[in-house]
């Protein structure tokens, strides 16, 4: 019996494992090939829902399901925290010490927010990347009522271009709300312009110049004083705030730091066309895991899976795995309440938003609502 192990389940680890298991029902069947999924949680939970459950949009039930109801009912389940994987002995170990063997591992683990690494921005600050953090700056927004808003950026970070969304949906939240002409929004990025895209970032530009919206860039968030309300970045500039918004620097998971395979950010190093870490033919690794130089979205996670999962299926029938991954990514972007627009690029064709529509907005808003049928493999 082959065995596929599939550590992590996110977006990118459910599709692979419902297309590996979806291509390979006979073997399934026949017991010649197993399919594992390991998850830290329950529940299968559809991150870009946090932006929208801040703006009270939507609340946490329609964000998640079940990873049991999205898994193919062949697919086995393992719901616990893993320790360590063990290269030599081809196992990945859980925290109570037992052992899941593999002959091939697909790692998928995402990454977490670090809003720690920014001394003071947790007692000072909100985030919208986890649904506690959302939960609480709903609450913050919903107690506004005028003042200056600050949006900042600290790198890396997934959705890149979740920060940019943010800023405009909440200026025109603030419009909605009456309080417009009492509100300031402040953006601060990092680099020498607004996002790490150059296409996005002069696309951004005129918009920013059009709503009044202030900018900073070469601002890199160190710390946050709660009390006097200020942020200060490595540059030493320092902004006053009434209400912090930040996007926090991200880190890989702490069973990639644990099982020495990781860079210092806890970023696995590897191929980007294969997906295959560096020095190991039998690891594939996709989405935020990875430490290549694209878009940590689940856009990413998505068309690495197909690649993941056709190269496991050849594989598994004594094929050698040669499909490449090519770089494909796609965002939408909301450009306030009512509009939005969308970038897709891969290694070779740089980005080019279009015009803004409510009608792309309304993709985005279906697609939000179609979300579950990518995970299982149908989308």
């Amino acid at each position: 019996m082959q065995k596929v192990v599939i550590l992590g389940g996110g977006v990118g680890g459910t599709i692979v494992a419902n297309q590996v298991a979806r291509q390979m029902g006979s073997e399934l069947k026949h017991g010649d090939v197993e399919i594992t999924v390991i998850s830290e949680s329950a529940e299968h939970v559809y991150q870009p829902m946090f932006l929208y459950m801040a703006f009270d949009q939507v609340v946490p039930s329609e964000a998640k399901k079940p990873e049991r109801e999205i898994l193919d009912r062949h697919v086995k389940l393992v719901h616990g925290s893993a320790d360590r994987i063990d290269r030599d002995g081809k196992a990945v170990i859980m925290a109570d010490g037992s052992k899941i063997p593999y002959d091939y591992l697909v790692i998928a683990t995402g990454s977490r927010p670090a809003p720690e690494l920014i001394a003071g921005l947790p007692e000072g600050g909100h985030i919208f990347y986890t649904e506690e953090g959302a939960l609480k700056l709903r609450q913050a927004l919903h107690d506004f009522n005028g003042g200056r808003i600050v949006v900042t950026v600290g790198v890396p970070h997934k959705c890149p271009v979740a920060p940019l969304e943010f800023t405009f949906m909440v200026q025109e939240w603030a419009k909605a709300k009456g309080i417009g002409d009492k509100t300031e929004v402040v953006y601060t990025y990092p680099i020498g312009r607004l996002h790490s895209l150059e296409p996005v970032a002069k696309w951004a530009a005129p918009v920013f110049e059009e709503r009044h919206i202030e900018s900073h860039v070469f601002f890199n968030p160190e710390k946050v004083d709660p009390k006097n309300k200020t942020i200060t970045s490595i540059e030493g500039e320092t902004l006053d705030y009434d209400l912090l918004v930040a996007i926090p620097p991200h880190t890989g998971q702490d069973v990639i730091g644990r099982s020495e395979i990781g860079d210092a950010g806890k970023w696995i190093p590897t191929n980007r066309h294969t997906l295959r870490m560096e020095g190991a033919d039998d690891i594939f690794v996709l989405g935020d895991a990875t430490n290549l130089p694209i878009s940590k979205a689940g856009s990413t996670a998505h068309f690495e899976a197909d690649v993941v999962a056709a190269n496991l299926v050849n594989l598994l029938r004594g094929g050698l795995g040669s499909i490449r991954y090519d770089g494909k990514v796609f965002c939408f972007i909301e450009t306030g309440l009512k509009s939005a627009t969308y970038i897709t690029f891969d290694y070779n064709n740089p980005p080019n938003p279009p015009e803004p529509t409510e009608m792309i907005h309304m993709y985005k808003l279906a697609y939000n609502r179609m979300y579950w049928l990518t995970p299982a493999g149908l989308l």
